[in-house]
């Protein structure tokens, strides 16, 4: 891992950086690019819009055309092309949910020195509030949707007829296997919660025939049925090492002989200290679970070992923020 040099500038731009985050935080959730969406509008427009004061919209326009996701010209706003498509809502590559979703992290990030002299959360992560789980479920949704596609043809499941989406939320990755494998069927395994969700979005795919939902907690309950392949991902990082061996061991105990286990998730190195985001990850982690840490390469393969799966190994593929997969024959 290379050293990086730091001075007393990049040390204080690293420091006052959540200020660039609380500013798209906030026009992600007022909905400033969505209201301009692709017209030049003057600011008293979109304050009116917004149903903000004047004065604070020309601040925070200025400043998002400053940080270069407006642009402006004789006193009216547009968005740049990458915040049309990026963060103007009903876009098909919008994030904004994910923006939101870390929104509502920043309060728990502004209190790391007590979760780090006590060990434990400041604050659970129960998605119990509406906006908050809606924003967590359509972040996840619109990331995999990037992510699912290239992970999908990495991944050969030609002589595979039923998958289980262990914690698979919206279905997403689920959806795009079945896609790609049309042999292939699906069950998604998630808290009740997120049925509505998921079926709607199973659904919007055409897929309500060959995907169903199965509700459940995947460390207290049962898991029914019998799978040639299961598919984890990112729900590892969200439990301690305990119950990451239980999640594991149960998702083995319904594969059929010669069944496919794939764990998909923020993976440190062996020496945890890098890279960058899976190790800023933990504290994430941290601050808003009880045990959830990342883990690396090789604690996955032990868990998987331990699980009875062989030929474990790390597949070559790479997402962004360093997600890997690590893969185990039952």
């Amino acid at each position: 891992m290379s050293i990086q040099e730091w001075n007393a500038g990049k040390l204080l731009k690293t420091s006052g950086s959540y200020w660039m985050a609380c500013t798209l935080h906030a026009a992600v959730r007022l909905g400033v690019f969505t209201v301009i969406g692709n017209d030049m509008v003057e600011p008293e427009e979109i304050a009116d819009r917004l149903e903000v004061d004047l004065r604070g919209a020309r601040m925070l326009l200025n400043a998002l055309t400053a940080m270069g996701l407006l642009t402006k010209k004789e006193g009216r706003y547009a968005n740049t092309p990458w915040s049309k498509t990026l963060l103007v809502d009903g876009s098909p590559k919008y994030i904004g949910h994910m923006i939101i979703h870390h929104y509502h992290l920043v309060d728990a990030w502004s209190k790391l020195p007590q979760a780090i002299r006590s060990g434990r959360p400041v604050r659970r992560v129960s998605y119990g509030e509406e906006e908050e789980r809606e924003s967590f479920l359509m972040g996840m949704f619109n990331v995999a949707m990037e992510v699912a596609p290239e992970v999908v043809s990495q991944i050969d499941l030609t002589n595979r007829t039923h998958l289980l989406d262990l914690g698979g939320g919206p279905g997403t990755y689920a959806i795009h296997f079945c896609i790609a494998n049309p042999q292939l069927r699906a069950t998604v395994y998630d808290l009740s919660t997120t049925r509505p969700f998921a079926l709607k979005t199973v659904e919007r795919f055409g897929l309500a025939e060959r995907i169903d939902f199965m509700a459940g907690n995947y460390i207290e309950d049962e898991i029914k049925g019998l799978y040639d392949v299961a598919w984890l991902s990112h729900i590892l990082h969200g439990e301690g090492p305990a119950d990451c061996e239980k999640i594991i061991k149960k998702a083995v105990s319904v594969l059929k002989p010669g069944g496919l286990i794939l764990i998909h998730d923020f993976i440190l190195d062996d020496t945890l200290d890098g890279p960058l985001f899976p190790a800023l990850f933990s504290l994430n982690m941290l601050l808003n679970t009880d045990q959830g840490q990342s883990y690396s390469e090789s604690e996955i393969m032990g868990m998987l070992s331990r699980a009875g799966a062989k030929d474990v190994q790390r597949l070559p593929f790479r997402g962004f923020n360093d997600s890997g997969i690590v893969s185990g024959v039952v």
